[in-house]
């Protein structure tokens, strides 16, 4: 019943912060009467609705623990959200995945063109950088600033553009575990990470203080791949809203290629454990942040 009661709450909260980011967009990506408007059109099409949010969600819910208001928190986890369909924009094209499908819906370049998706990765890339540094989202520039620099990192070489290069490098090769589990930690994991890390910089903690956050984060972050493995190597497409089973097909390595079915979810889910274990030191202002780490393994898509 509790544990009902929990997800109850997650979901409910997942969909106010969801339509907390569609606004967002919304009023960013309005059309302008002008040549521009396939643009705005086609950003609006991969931006708003669909999607679990969950970089959103954890950076409101990071931001609970340090009593940072929730519109700025929002603002910040809209910014995570931009890169994150920038990325997704540029790696369904032909020249990557070439994927026809994307939360449930055509993806940009099939719904419009190549050219187009080309332009609505670059421009909600962009877009990511022009929301984190408006002082809406927070007061001191000095914070705003660490909040540019360290999604540049977690978005760039060092981070997810990284590991989705490592990721188009290892197609047709034999990657072992530790080679995975890198991969992943930049490709998906580093904006995870940062999702955490930006309520962090926000409540202006200090750099001694932060590895309990960064803890939970990691951990997160790599349950949430593993579940991703699982759910391509077991999952239901018309549930998951995207094609299964690709990386099986590209003959890439995955967790569940390596672990099993069976020994990738016991890790995932000893992850999971790690994660709640580095709120050890908070009461129920963490309980969203606990209910998202085991949601990341017991989702269906």
């Amino acid at each position: 019943m509790e544990a009902a009661a929990e997800d109850t709450d997650l979901l409910g909260e997942a969909r106010r912060i969801a339509a907390g980011v569609d606004r967002l967009f919304e009023d960013a990506l309005a059309d302008r009467c002008d040549g521009r408007d396939r643009l705005c059109q086609a950003m609006r099409h991969a931006g708003i609705g669909g999607g679990k949010r969950l970089r959103p969600l954890l950076t409101v819910a990071a931001a609970r623990l340090f009593g940072i208001d929730e519109d700025r928190a929002l603002r910040a986890g809209s910014a995570i959200e931009a890169i994150h369909v920038y990325s997704l924009i540029h790696d369904d094209l032909p020249c990557m995945d070439d994927d026809d499908l994307r939360r449930g819906k055509p993806t940009v370049h099939k719904a419009f063109d190549e050219a187009t998706a080309v332009l609505a990765g670059d421009c909600f890339h962009a877009l990511a950088f022009e929301l984190l540094a408006d002082d809406a989202t927070h007061e001191d520039p000095f914070v705003r600033s660490e909040l540019v620099v360290e999604l540049a990192k977690a978005s760039g070489i060092d981070g997810m553009g990284g590991g989705q290069a490592m990721d188009l490098a290892a197609e047709g090769q034999f990657l072992d575990l530790p080679a995975i589990t890198r991969l992943q930690q930049l490709k998906t994991g580093a904006l995870i990470e940062y999702a955490v890390e930006a309520a962090v910089i926000m409540g202006r903690v200090a750099e001694d203080g932060r590895a309990p956050y960064r803890g939970y984060a990691r951990n997160v972050g790599l349950a949430f791949q593993i579940a991703d493995d699982l759910l391509d190597h077991e999952g239901d497409e018309s549930a998951a809203g995207k094609k299964l089973n690709k990386d099986a097909d590209a003959g890439k390595a995955t967790f569940v290629s390596l672990l099993g079915p069976d020994r990738a979810r016991l890790q995932a889910e000893m992850l999971v454990t790690q994660a709640i274990e580095h709120l050890h030191g908070h009461g129920e202002e963490a309980d969203l942040l606990r209910a998202i780490a085991r949601y990341a393994v017991e989702r269906d898509r």
